[in-house]
C-alpha cells in the first residue's frame, strides 16, 4: 500500500493496484501534471520493493548475483540486473550502498522473493538477508527544476552530483535520504527516502515547501517515461534478453561471474541482437477513431508491427503523449530493419484495422536530462 493514502486522496488521487499495493494512478488531468513535470518540477510517491543486506560480505554476495559491479563505497550506487540461466532478464535493480547495508531497489511484488532466495543461498558468507520494503518511504523529484526543489527543501547536505550517489540530511522535521538518479523521464531527477511513519509528513514537504512541486501518478509517469524512451520492467525488460533490451548501463563484463552471464556474453560477443527497441509515432487521423468514452484508440501491448505484409516485431506500450501531441509507442521490433535504405512503412494492428506508424528517433523528447537507460546499440 502507498504510505501516504490519506495525504495523496486530499490531492484527489485516484489509485491502481500492482501486486496488491496501492499505487497512484493520478490526480484528475493527468495531461496537465505531464506538462508540470515538464516544465518546472512534480512529486511521486514511487512504488519500489526494497530488500535490505546487511553483514561483513555483502558487497561480495550480492556483486556475485548481479550484472554490474556493485560499489563498495558508502553514498554510490548502480543499475543492474538479474538474469535467469538463459540470460533473460528477471528482475532490474539499483543496488545502494549505505554503509552498513546494501539497500537494493526492486520493481514492486519483486523484494519478497528475491530476498527468500538470497536468504537460502547465504551458506558461510557473513550475509543477512530481509524484505525491507515496508521500512521506507520513496518519492521521486523529476522535472527542469528538480535540482532547486531539492536544494530549497534539503538540510545540512547539498544535492548530490554524480548519478546513483546520495547524501543523508534533513527536510523540516524528518531525516532523509537523497540520490541522484539517471533521469528515467527524461529530466533532472533526485528520489528522497525516509522512514516509513515519516512519508505523509516528507509528501507535504515535497509539495509544498520550498519550490512547489506538482503531485503525479502512475499515468503521467508512463507517458514521461515512454517520451524520453526509459525501457520498463513490465512492459520492456521481463524475459528479455538484455541486448535487445538496450540497457547496456546495467552490465560489466569484466565483472566476475553472475547468472547467465556465459550467455549474455556470448550473444554480445556476436554481434548485434535479433531486435531492438525503438519509437513509434501513430497517424492520429487514422488512429483517433473515437471509443465509447471518446478516447483515442490505441495499440494493446503485444499488438503487431507489420513492414508490408510481414510480422516484424511488437507494441512493448503505448499512449497519447501530452508533450508530442498524439499517440506514440515503444515496440521490440527486428535489428535488420536498419539495413534498408529507407525506413520501410510500417503498420501497427489496432482493434483489427492496420494504421500507419513511423519511425522516431529516442527520445522522443529532449528533456533537461537524458535517461541513462535509453536503449543503445552496437553500429
Amino acid at each position: 500500500m502507498t504510505l501516504a493514502r490519506d495525504v495523496h486522496e486530499r490531492y484527489g488521487a485516484t489509485f491502481r493496484e500492482v501486486d496488491g499495493r496501492a499505487i497512484v494512478r493520478d490526480y484528475g488531468r493527468p495531461e496537465r501534471t505531464h506538462h508540470a513535470v515538464r516544465r518546472v518540477v512534480g512529486v511521486m510517491e514511487a512504488a519500489y520493493g526494497i530488500v535490505a543486506v546487511t553483514g561483513a560480505d555483502k558487497v561480495d554476495f550480492v556483486d556475485n548475483a548481479v550484472t554490474n559491479e556493485v560499489p563498495a563505497e558508502d553514498g554510490r550506487g548502480c543499475y543492474a540486473l538479474l538474469l535467469d540461466p538463459q540470460g533473460r532478464i528477471r528482475v532490474d535493480l539499483y543496488v545502494y550502498n549505505a554503509g552498513d547495508q546494501l539497500l537494493v531497489f526492486t520493481p514492486p511484488g519483486e523484494a519478497e522473493a528475491i530476498a527468500d532466495e538470497w536468504a537460502g543461498r547465504t551458506f558461510v558468507q557473513d550475509v543477512d538477508v530481509r524484505d525491507a520494503t515496508r521500512e521506507f518511504g520513496v518519492f521521486g523529484i523529476h522535472g527542469p527544476k528538480a535540482t532547486e526543489k531539492i536544494a530549497s527543501v534539503l538540510n545540512n547536505a547539498q544535492s548530490p552530483d554524480e548519478p546513483l550517489s546520495f547524501v543523508r540530511g534533513s527536510m523540516r522535521d524528518d531525516g532523509v535520504t537523497v540520490i541522484r538518479t539517471d533521469n528515467p523521464a527524461g529530466e533532472e531527477s533526485y528520489e528522497v527516502i525516509c522512514a516509513a511513519d515519516a512519508a505523509a509528513s516528507l509528501f507535504d514537504t515535497l509539495v509544498n515547501y520550498g519550490l512547489n512541486a506538482t503531485p503525479f501518478g502512475w499515468t503521467a509517469w508512463n507517458t514521461l517515461t515512454l517520451e524520453a524512451g526509459t525501457p520498463l520492467f513490465e512492459t520492456e525488460l521481463r524475459n528479455v534478453v538484455p541486448n535487445v533490451a538496450g540497457i547496456r548501463n546495467a552490465l560489466d563484463f569484466e565483472k566476475g561471474c553472475y547468472v547467465g552471464q556465459e550467455v549474455v556474453s556470448r550473444v554480445e560477443n556476436q554481434g548485434r541482437p535479433s531486435k531492438r527497441i525503438v519509437g513509434l509515432r501513430l497517424e492520429s487521423d487514422t488512429n483517433g477513431k473515437e471509443g465509447d468514452a471518446g478516447e483515442t484508440l490505441l495499440p494493446e501491448p503485444g499488438a503487431a508491427v507489420f513492414a508490408g505484409d510481414a510480422s516484424v516485431g511488437e507494441v512493448t506500450r503505448a499512449a497519447v503523449c501530452p508533450t508530442i501531441e498524439g499517440p506514440a509507442a515503444l515496440a521490440r521490433v527486428e535489428y535488420a530493419l536498419d539495413d534498408a535504405d529507407a525506413d520501410p512503412d510500417l503498420t501497427v494492428r489496432i482493434d483489427g484495422a492496420e494504421v500507419p506508424a513511423h519511425r522516431t528517433d529516442l527520445p522522443m523528447v529532449d528533456g533537461s536530462a537524458a535517461s541513462a537507460r535509453l536503449p543503445t546499440y552496437p553500429d
